[in-house]
Formats: structure tokens, C-alpha cells, sequence
């Protein structure tokens, strides 16, 4: 994979670093987990995309404040996060990951992002079995860093409370 580093503007201290997110099922989730990692651990100030046709991938360039860094300031759980360990659903989960693919889905289109930039479905899986009643307790599943939860928190519990 490769990445691409360089300054932005040097008076305010914002850079940018450009993700090479390539569709191909060999490289997906390894890509996007990159991608994740890297934005539980910036403050992101400007989000730009564009789609690739002709080698089938996402440019992403993610514009954050050096000074923001939140690494540190992430309250990781100490604990082992939550994972669904297989994808069978019981009827209730099944609507509620229904719902939330929805969301997902609508979420996208209003941000112009693929859809597994918002949550991948192992995500939305262990969500719909986890059943987080808390923010909080959204940190303790795999995938849900920082970033994620200021983000799309609330419309989660939201969907989870409703159905």
C-alpha cells in the first residue's frame, strides 16, 4: 500500500496525508483498517475523495491539525474489544442490522463516501449483537475508535434505541 505524506500549509500547521483505498476484496479491509486507525488517532479538519476508475480505487486525502493529535487522548478500553465471531443473527439483530445498513447507506451518500468508510458490516454486526446502550460502550467494539463515535454515535444509539 502506499501512502503519500506532505505539508499543506506550514503558517497553520495543517498537513494532509493521501489513502489509496483499492476496492480489490485482497486489499479492502486491510486498506480501510489503515484508513481507521489512522483517523482514531488525527484530528481531521478536511476530508476530500475521488474515485479511480481505471485501477478501481479511492484517493482519500485527509487534511489534519499536527497540533490536534489525539492519539494520546483516546480513552482505549482496557479490555479486548468486542467482535462478532460468526455473522448468524437472531431475528431482532437482524432488523436492527437491517436499519443500520440503511443508515449507513443514506450516511454515505450525504458525505460522498463508499459506505465502509462510514462502518464495514462486521462492525454494524457487532453492533446489532453487542447492542451498545452507551457511547461509552461503543468504544468497546472492534472498529469504533474516537473518530467514529463523535461522528456517528448518537444516530447509532438512536437506530438501536427505535427498533
Amino acid at each position: 500500500m502506499k501512502f503519500y505524506f506532505s505539508e499543506v500549509n506550514k503558517s497553520t500547521n495543517d498537513e494532509s496525508k493521501v489513502f489509496k483505498i483499492r476496492l480489490d476484496k485482497g486489499f479492502l479491509h486491510e486498506d480501510q483498517r489503515t484508513l481507521d486507525d489512522f483517523l482514531e488517532s488525527h484530528q481531521i479538519v478536511k476530508v476530500e475523495t475521488a474515485f479511480v476508475n481505471d485501477e478501481s480505487y479511492w484517493s482519500v486525502i485527509l487534511y489534519f491539525d499536527e497540533l490536534k493529535l489525539s492519539k494520546s487522548s483516546v480513552k482505549e478500553s482496557k479490555h479486548a474489544k468486542y467482535v462478532s465471531e460468526n455473522d448468524f443473527l437472531n431475528s431482532d439483530e437482524e432488523k436492527i442490522l437491517d436499519a443500520l445498513k440503511d443508515w449507513r447507506s443514506e450516511k454515505a451518500k450525504e458525505q460522498n463516501l463508499p459506505s465502509y468508510f462510514i462502518a464495514t458490516n462486521k462492525e454494524l454486526i457487532s453492533v446489532a449483537k453487542y447492542k451498545p446502550a452507551r457511547k461509552e460502550e461503543l468504544l468497546d467494539i472492534k472498529g469504533f475508535g474516537k473518530h467514529k463515535i463523535e461522528n456517528y454515535g448518537e444516530e447509532i444509539l438512536e437506530i438501536l434505541e427505535s427498533i
